[in-house]
Parts: C-alpha cells; structure tokens; sequence
C-alpha cells in the first residue's frame, strides 16, 4: 500500500481547517470528560458501596462494566468514525456519554449503576478514537504534532483533576454528584461540536461490518472479560474459561473475516492494508510494549505505597501524580519539537529513559523511612513521566501520520485498542509477577518487567520507525 501521511500529505488544507481552533477545544474537551470520569469514579467506590451494598463484587463492576465496553467496541467506533464522519460519532457519543452519566447519578441500585457504567463505556468508545482523528482531519505538519500535544496533555489533567474534585465532592454533597459533574462539560461540548461547520466522511452507502463489529466486541468483550474476572474468581472458574475461549476464537476468525471482507470491496472493521504502512505497524508493536509496562507502574507502585510503606490511600495517591504532572507540562513542547524533528528519536530515548526511572525503583525498601520515598519513588516516577512525555505525542503522531486520512478513525482505535489491552494483560498478570502478594520483593520484580518491556520498546522504535520525508515512513512495512 502506498499512502501519503497527514503530515506531509499535498493537495490544500485540511479538511476542518476553517475550524480547527474549535476543533482543538472539542477534541479535548470531548476526551478530558471521558477521562475525569474514569479517575473520579475510583475515589467514590466506598460511598457507593455504603449507600447501595453489594460489597466488593458491585465495587469491581461499577468500574469493569466501563472498561468492559469501551475495549470491546472502541475498534467498532473508530470504523464508525470513518464511514459517518468524527463530528457525527463524537456527537453520538457526548449524547450517550451524557444520558448514561444522568442514569449513574440517580441509579437507586447498584445493578442500575453498573449497567448505566456499561452504557458510559459505549460512549467513551465511541468519542475517543473520534475526537483524535477530528485533530487529524483539522491539522497538518508540525501543527498537528502540537495539537495533539496540547491533546495528550489536557487529557492527561483529567487524571490530576478527577480524584482531587471528586473527593471533595464525596465528602461534601454526596457520590452521586460526580456524575453530574461529567454531565455539565458534556452539554457545553455538544453545543461546541454542533458548531463545526465540515466533517470527513467516506461514502455513506457502504455498509457498516455488522459480522466483523460482532466478532471485535466478542473477541475483545471476552478476552477482557476473563482478564478482569480472573482476579477475582481464578483461572479455574468456569466463567472465565467460556469467556477466554469464546474471546480467542472471537479473535481467531476476526483477521479471516476482515480479509474477506475487503476482498468484496466491502469496508472492514480493521482495514487490515493500515498495517503494511510501515510506522503503523511498528508503532502498534512498541504500543503493545510499552503500555504494557505502563499499565503495571500505578498499579503495582500504589499498592505498594498502601500496602508495604502503610500510606493512606489519598496520599498514595499524590504520591503517584508525578508522571502526570510531568507529561501536562512537557507534552506540547515535546509535539512541537517531535513535528519538526520527527518522532522516532523521541520514540526511541523516552522509554529508556522510563526504564532507568523503573530501575531506580529497586532502591526502595521495607519502610519509607525519613527520605524513602523521595531517593526511590519520587525520582523514579519523576524519570518515568520524563520518559513518557518524550514518547507519547510522537508516538501518536507517527501512528496516525502514517495512515489515510479517511481512516484516521479506524488507525487510532486500534492503537487505542492496543494500549489498552496491553495493560489489562500486565496488571492480570501482576499477581504472577508479585508472587501472590504485594512485597518489597514483589515490587523489585514488578519494576525489572517494566524496564525490559521498556526497553524492548526503546529498540523497537529505534529500528522499526522512520522519519516523515524519509524513504519507507509510510509506505513499505
């Protein structure tokens, strides 16, 4: 496949270009929502649990049924984007978003809230992959690499803001307010998307892949599924078993399926020909590495923090926002630099330098003592966030860079998609790393997994990934 990327694609302007500062406040607006909710619910699972019982079973759900749905169906709403164009999809799923949030603030039981969660996920499905390709669709050349910083880094302060807000909101004027707090942003975002004047669509009579849609979400749905529930009910439990194989099988006979597909000219969930551009490829490999680590670093660090070092848990918490507070503050510049540099030697040192904040790591030990924290943990997190910061802009950029526009939508779903996977394998398979149990031990070989896939990460995208303007950065795999 030969396709020219957005950065350097000729032929006028972007499509969305006479918009593109709405745009931008869309985009991130549209993504800063779907993240707040996911870090502000965390901080209410106590009060829920209070309030409506069910124990830790309605507790594990009110957050699984959310990552439940947005996994699954994120690959089907980035090909929804393609075929119906962003503006559309990101409207449809603010609408969604924004009902479901109205029905978590009033659910009377927790069966109510977990089913409006699972609904919220559908929303978040379908404006996350939207919202980036709208960036796409607006801006090109060093610009978009700025914007999409400006992205990354908006997005990322929802992670700071969420716990912060939502606490003082649980312990104010109730749980059930942080929903309405979601709400709020969500008209205002609709009203601002309902005023960008185009949109980038393909043609409108080709027919959505209702077979492939199914098997994505079965594949994905149930892999993740089993993953989530094999933390609580073992490896063993028949449910995660149906779950594993349905899910894998799913899989199996998806990449058959979208073959077929494209043969008869039809329009695949997964355009499988993405993967032949070259930093495509090679940019969703060095995603499955390194958001793997990534997704091990809060989980493990946090539970060690509580759990060995007997930090309260919202202190735990302030002490993990480092990389946050690094990738906010860097990660614009770091667009900028990486669209006139290119990405791959941003790719290439920030996960490494993740990795030597990862290894700095092992100096902690049994107790935190006078300055443990800040001669172990604190610099570590700190060289992390440096390293992502140096890693996740240009890595966006070099994915979406190298795909069609009119695919913009399905390209950042799967590398969506990947991420969030990626993660969910590492954190169900924190249990094996840890030795059954949160320990200094445990947490030495949790940080040891997380530098190699670093570093694995690091190699990847030093060999795989080629410059924009240079032979090969788009168009041989």
């Amino acid at each position: 496949m030969t396709s020219t990327p957005p950065a350097a694609r000729p032929g006028g302007p972007a499509p969305l270009h006479d918009d593109r500062r709405l745009v931008l406040v869309v985009a991130i607006l549209a993504s800063f929502v779907v993240g707040l909710d996911s870090s502000v619910v965390n901080v209410a699972l106590p009060a829920v649990r209070t309030e409506l019982g069910g124990g830790l079973v309605v507790q594990q759900w009110v957050v699984d049924a959310y990552l439940v749905t947005l996994g699954s169906l994120v690959l089907v709403a980035g090909s929804l984007s393609d075929l119906f164009g962003r503006v559309r999809v990101v409207t449809w799923g603010l609408v969604v978003f924004g009902v479901a949030s109205v029905a978590c603030a009033v659910a009377p039981t927790g069966e109510v809230l977990i089913g409006a969660r699972a609904l919220q996920g559908v929303g978040g499905a379908l404006v996350t992959p939207s919202s980036l390709a709208l960036i796409v669709a607006a801006f090109r050349g060093g610009a978009q690499a700025k914007a999409i910083g400006s992205w990354t880094a908006w997005s990322s302060a929802a992670v700071i803001v969420g716990p912060v807000v939502g606490g003082l909101i649980v312990d104010g004027i109730g749980w059930r307010w942080i929903f309405v707090l979601t709400a709020v942003p969500i008209a205002v975002t609709i009203v601002l998307v309902r005023r960008v004047t185009g949109d980038v669509a393909a043609d409108r009579h080709v027919h959505v892949d209702v077979v492939g849609a199914v098997l994505a979400v079965v594949g994905v749905g149930g892999v993740v599924l089993a993953l989530i529930e094999q933390q609580r009910l073992g490896w063993g439990s028949p449910a995660v078993v149906a779950a594993l194989v349905l899910g894998v099988a799913a899989l199996g006979g998806f990449v058959p399926w979208e073959r077929r597909v494209t043969r008869s000219g039809g329009a695949p969930i997964v355009p499988l020909r993405l993967f032949r551009a070259r930093n495509f490829s090679v940019g969703n490999v060095a995603t499955l590495s390194i958001y793997g680590a990534l997704g091990m670093v809060g989980f493990v660090v946090t539970l060690f923090l509580q759990e060995v070092w007997d930090f309260p848990a919202w202190v735990a918490g302030l002490a993990t926002l480092p990389p946050t507070v690094v990738l906010l503050a860097l990660s614009t510049t770091v667009g900028t630099l990486a669209g006139r540099y290119g990405p791959r030697r941003f790719m290439a040192a920030g996960p490494a330098v993740a990795a030597v904040g990862a290894l700095l790591m092992l100096l902690a030990g049994d107790s935190p003592g006078a300055t443990g924290y800040w001669t172990s943990v604190f610099p570590g997190l700190v060289l992390v966030g440096v390293g992502i910061a140096l890693m996740v802009t240009p890595l966006t950029s070099a994915v979406l860079g190298s795909v069609p526009e009119a695919e913009a939508g399905a390209g950042s779903a799967v590398n969506n998609a990947v991420a969030r996977i990626a993660g969910l394998v590492m954190v169900a398979l924190a249990g094996v790393v840890l030795g059954g149990e949160m320990s200094v031990g445990g947490l030495h070989r949790a940080v040891v997994v997380m530098a190699v896939l670093l570093v694995a990460g690091s190699v990847v995208s030093a060999v795989g990934i080629v410059d924009p303007g240079r032979r090969g950065s788009a168009t041989d795999a």
